[in-house]
């Protein structure tokens, strides 16, 4: 599992005085710089080789301004040429929301997914995520 602390700013929140639910994605997204350096260590853009096939964000608790808030990250499941990626946000104590990535390793140079290396797989599975 890797673990992220966030502190919300300000403009983060909506109307309502709530953490926008918009940001999560971008909280979550940030949260998988551990995942992204097993496929790029030195997080060189040109040398990418992840793409997003799907993200689903599930809010539980409402998550506010002026807290830190903890973002969870782990493997959810490894596939031949994907892998998901399972991810919580905590405040206060409480899971105020969770959401799966579908991540595709990808070659933009012949725009296909291409299959995940055995090195790539054992480091995924190091951060398995525990059945409930």
């Amino acid at each position: 599992m890797f673990t992220e602390n966030i502190t919300p700013r300000f403009s983060e929140t909506d109307a309502l005085g709530h953490i926008n639910n918009t940001v999560f994605a971008v909280w979550f997204e940030s949260a998988r710089q551990g995942i992204f350096r097993i496929f790029t260590p030195d997080l060189d853009t040109t040398k990418w080789t992840l793409i997003i096939a799907s993200i689903q964000i599930n809010y539980h608790a409402q998550t506010h301004y002026n807290a830190v808030v903890e973002i969870r990250t782990w493997v959810n499941r490894i596939g031949n040429r994907s892998f998901e990626v399972y991810q919580e946000a905590w405040q206060h104590g409480q899971k105020c929301a969770s959401g799966i990535t579908a991540l595709v390793k990808f070659d933009y140079k012949q725009q296909q997914a291409v299959a995940l290396s055995s090195s790539e797989v054992s480091a995924l599975t190091a951060h398995l995520r525990a059945s409930d």
